[in-house]
């Protein structure tokens, strides 16, 4: 093996993979791949109702009794409006993302066009993680608000109920492991046929919850509001707790997450993505903040039922006939809730799959249902086996983690768009261009230049040569090599590579200081000074790093990146660096179980990218070349990498 084979070997294993960016899906790409796309049946109105019922349920029917119990005591309230305005944010982020980039794949989509293939598979993997677990928590839900129709928690059918398993030292579930089965085969019939359900579940929950919020107001004011007449005070947990707490609630904000993921499917997605982003956001925080008042209020924290808070705080005032409309309202909103996590996580694993990640299995589309059924499948079986097993106490906080962690890469994609987006665009390195033609044309070179242009494992820090005014020509790719030259001839091009230098270093020092402002503000352990003063210093970092990307420019590609025409998202770089703050100091806030529980699966998914995705990707033997002669790439060329 010859020196140059030595060093592909290398860099082949190397870690430059890490960095591939792929393009926006183009009308060209779908009608190339159109085996593998989905079917637009979605109007603005189904974006809402899949929003509001696929958030609507946990939230207020299985988390309100534990996290007052555990975490925020009466502040309940405000540990909703915390995770609510760090889930505006971050609607902010999706809404342009979602209308920029309208494919399947969410969080995952847009960070593998702005980041990188090695973040983009973190979210990914973490988003499977975030909607089966979701899924299961909210499943984990509905047997005991089910059993009050039976009499009570142990009266369900001896093949539905709960049953203590010793050797395991787990309670199972069968019910709830139904249920999923039962959403799974809905899902697999359709996204109409899904949506419609969900929106008929949703509208009845929704007339529930106005029930409970008028009654139970009613029944406060009569009684003197006893939740809040304890000694403890509004903090018995203190702001800690309170915290705490928000991190804990902060999955029943992704809703719109399910919205985005259905990007494909919209009819008209610049303007209907955003919009149902938008009303679904602000009717769950609104619901979730009235409920937690009104229910927080009617029972002291201590004192509520952690399976069934709402209909145990109207069973104390002796409304036991409350108590069933209130039940048939949390099956109906949990059921949405169900139908709405299991809803995004096949389209994420196609969208992995359609890019190679993953294997081609899970981005088959059936043609009669339009829907990725092998994916469906695989998903509701999965999900049924954890909620089988799992409790829904272990659950909350991982479901945080995958949220959290998909919102911070989020706003960090919108930072890049506006300031350094993708100025190259993948291509396929194989062109059918007849070789006397290209070589009279373009002239020849080195087999050493046409190893270079080849090579997969350097392609990004090859193209950069163009940058510089270093041409390559290769008698195998005469198309990119002109492409390449003609980038040198580009006016001003060293300001702006010196304007991008300097936004994408402030980005880097903003997200620094996010974590050492963070970070210090945990650690107990340390003295006061020693906090302090890392406090001090990450605060000063974040603060030149935004003042920086405030005071440049932003990049004039941003108005033309991916489909234009749709949502902007406002006070950039402020809104994106707070939706960071906010977002890392809630993961801050999660127990040391929950991260080595994360931390086990996102170790599985790095093995599996290392040995399947790595060598898999679709833009294994892609070369990148300038943006702005893209089309003429493709006009010429029948082959290319979207």
């Amino acid at each position: 093996m010859g020196l140059d084979d030595a060093d592909y070997g290398v860099k082949a294993w190397g870690f430059r993979c890490l960095m591939r960016r792929k393009q926006v899906d183009s009308v060209r790409k779908a009608r190339a791949d159109a085996r593998h796309q989905l079917v637009k049946r979605l109007t603005s109105l189904q974006l809402i109702a899949i929003g509001v019922g696929s958030t609507i349920g946990a939230g207020v029917y299985v988390l309100v009794g534990t996290v007052a119990r555990e975490h925020s005591g009466p502040a309940l309230t405000i540990s909703f409006l915390i995770a609510g305005i760090a889930a505006a944010f971050s609607a902010f982020c999706y809404a342009e993302l979602a209308s920029r980039c309208p494919s399947a794949g969410s969080a995952y989509h847009y960070s593998y066009i702005c980041v990188g293939e090695g973040v983009a598979w973190i979210i990914g993997w973490a988003l499977v993680l975030e909607y089966t677990i979701g899924g299961a928590t909210v499943a984990r839900g509905i047997s005991p608000n089910l059993a009050l129709f039976f009499g009570g928690g142990g009266n369900l059918p001896f093949f539905l109920g709960r049953v203590y398993i010793p050797w395991l030292n787990v309670v199972a579930d069968p019910c709830a492991a139904l249920l999923v089965l039962i959403v799974t085969c809905l899902l697999c019939l359709g996204i109409k046929e899904s949506s419609l359900a969900q929106a008929i579940v949703t509208t009845a929950n929704v007339c529930v919850l106005a029930f409970v919020i008028i009654a139970g107001a009613y029944l406060g004011f009569r009684n003197g509001w006893p939740g809040y007449e304890i000694p403890s005070g509004y903090f018995p947990y203190g702001v800690k707790g309170m915290l705490a707490g928000a991190a804990t609630v902060f999955f029943a904000y992704i809703g719109f997450d399910t919205v985005a993921s259905t990007a494909e499917e919209v009819k008209a997605p610049h303007r209907d993505l955003p919009l149902g982003i938008g009303v679904a956001v602000f009717i769950c925080c609104s619901f979730y903040m009235l409920v937690s008042i009104v229910v927080v209020g009617l029972v002291p924290y201590y004192a509520m039922d952690p399976d069934t808070p709402i209909s145990f705080a109207f069973g104390t005032y002796k409304m036991h006939w409350v108590m069933y409309i209130i039940s048939v309202g949390a099956v109906m909103a949990l059921c949405s809730t169900l139908l709405g996590s299991l809803l995004p996580q096949p389209r994420v694993l196609m969208a992995m799959a359609r890019d190679g990640l993953l294997p081609s299995f899970f981005a088959d589309i059936n043609k009669h249902t339009h829907v990725p059924v092998n994916s469906t499948i695989v998903t509701g079986i999965f999900a049924s086996l954890l909620t089988f097993f799992m409790d829904v106490s272990q659950l909350a906080g991982m479901v945080s983690v995958g949220t959290l962690l998909a919102f911070t890469i989020v706003a960090i994609s919108i930072l890049i768009l506006r300031y350094v987006p993708p100025d190259e665009v993948p291509v396929q390195a194989s062109f059918h261009v007849p070789t006397d033609s290209a070589s009279h044309q373009y002239g020849s070179s080195s087999s050493g230049d046409r190893k270079s242009i080849r090579d997969p494992g350097v392609c990004l820090s090859d193209s950069d040569r163009y940058l510089h005014g270093q041409s390559e020509s290769s008698v195998e790719h005469p198309l990119i090599s002109k492409m390449i030259n003609q980038g040198n001839k580009t006016p001003h091009g060293l300001n702006e590579k010196k304007r991008r230098k300097i936004a994408a270093w402030s980005i880097a020092l903003a997200c620094m200081g996010v974590l050492l402002l963070t970070s210090a503000s945990l650690t107990e352990y340390l003295p006061g000074f020693s906090r302090m003063a890392i406090s001090g210093i990450g605060g000063m970092v974040l603060l030149c790093g935004l003042i920086v990307l405030s005071k440049i420019d932003q990049d004039v590609g941003r108005h033309s990146f991916g489909h234009t025409g749709g949502f902007i998202c406002p006070f950039v770089p402020f809104l994106p660096v707070s939706c960071i703050l906010i977002n890392v100091y809630l993961l801050m806030n999660l127990s040391s179980g929950t991260w080595i529980r994360v931390s086990v699966w996102l170790i599985l998914g790095a093995l599996i990218y290392l040995f399947y995705g790595r060598n898999h990707s679709l833009l294994q033997n892609a070369v990148y070349v300038p943006t702005a002669h893209a089309e003429e790439i493709y006009r010429r060329s029948s082959e290319f990498v979207a």
